[in-house]
């Protein structure tokens, strides 16, 4: 059995804080949380730079697709890079793909009730193990906050040309009308234990 760490006991107090949905009753690895926790700083700064490059040679409805094409490749590139599997979801999403699991759901709407609580959203994580056919996960989820550059495609005022750009990529899209610093949404990396 592991030896109790701060970062274990840690991301057990925020899994139980938050009223997480179930995990297997079992102490979170605090090394894998670390991981994990480097790889959303990973996949958010990889996103991020590859929005603002598009942006600036495309304009912002030139860079719709970043999200929709280029941030799947990131995922892909940092899973094979770690062995994780790497996502991203919301409570309100653009691309259906997107759409979270009962458990994701769970967990986000925790988060979003934390910040209006006034919770740093910087901080806000779930991690949890989890059991599914027999095999055992460890499941982690950091906050997304929508950020400056998240508006000119997630905002309340969003340019025509670019609301028009989202409807023709996604037609069913439920994912405007939102202010800086509410949650967008969330990284989510799950790796199998045994």
């Amino acid at each position: 059995m592991m030896k109790k760490t701060g970062h274990a006991i840690a991301a057990a107090a925020i899994a139980l804080a938050l009223g997480a949905p179930p995990a297997v009753a079992e102490e979170v690895p605090a090394e894998l949380v670390q991981e994990a926790r480097g790889l959303a700083k990973t996949f958010f700064t990889r996103l991020k730079g590859a929005l603002q490059e598009a942006i600036a040679e495309k304009g912002p409805a030139g860079a719709i697709g970043v999200c929709g094409a280029v941030a799947p490749g990131i995922g892909t590139q940092v899973s094979e890079e770690s062995g994780w599997a790497v996502g991203r979801t919301a409570l309100r999403v653009r691309n259906p793909r997107n759409a979270p699991s009962p458990r994701e759901r769970a967990v986000l709407i925790r988060f979003r009730e934390a910040l209006k609580a006034g919770a740093d959203p910087k901080t806000l994580e779930w991690a949890g193990i989890v059991e599914e056919g027999g095999q055992r996960y460890l499941h982690y989820m950091k906050a997304i906050p929508t950020g400056q550059i998240c508006l000119v495609c997630h905002g309340k005022s969003i340019d025509p040309e670019v609301r028009e750009a989202i409807a023709a990529r996604y037609p069913a899209d439920a994912a405007t009308g939102f202010e800086a610093g509410e949650l967008r949404g969330a990284f989510t990396f799950i790796r199998p234990l045994d």
